[in-house]
């Protein structure tokens, strides 16, 4: 299973479309056997599930995403969990465990300062 988190430097971003890279993670069992980042290349509507599906991304993890994106992700067989936040390796670790749960928020604004992930 393939699994990434949208991310600022070592932290969930609040945003996914507007995060510096994806994490990727590489699942086997409840084990991580690999993991690498992905620069994001850029925020372009319907670009990026398409990009994530062909790097054969699952699940994608944020803080916070719109009501469209999700719709695509879910077109393109990857499973959405918003309302994540913290350090990438504390959230996989809760990916892994079964307790990271999807708040199903969907981000309204494209000024986010921060709040898509409450």
């Amino acid at each position: 299973m393939r699994v990434t988190i949208a991310s600022e430097g070592n932290n969930v971003s609040g945003h996914f479309g507007h995060c510096e890279g994806f994490k990727v993670y590489d699942i086997k069992g409840k084990k991580i056997i690999n993991e690498s980042l992905v620069e994001n290349p850029g925020h372009k509507p319907g670009f990026l599930p398409q990009f994530l599906n062909d790097l054969g991304v699952e699940i994608i993890i944020a803080g916070g995403m719109g009501e469209r994106a999700q719709q695509l992700f879910n077109k393109n067989n990857i499973d959405v969990i918003v309302g994540a936040c913290g350090e990438c390796g504390e959230v996989i670790k809760r990916f892994l465990d079964g307790t990271l749960v999807s708040s199903g928020s969907v981000c309204r604004e494209h000024e986010h300062e921060g709040d898509c992930g409450e």
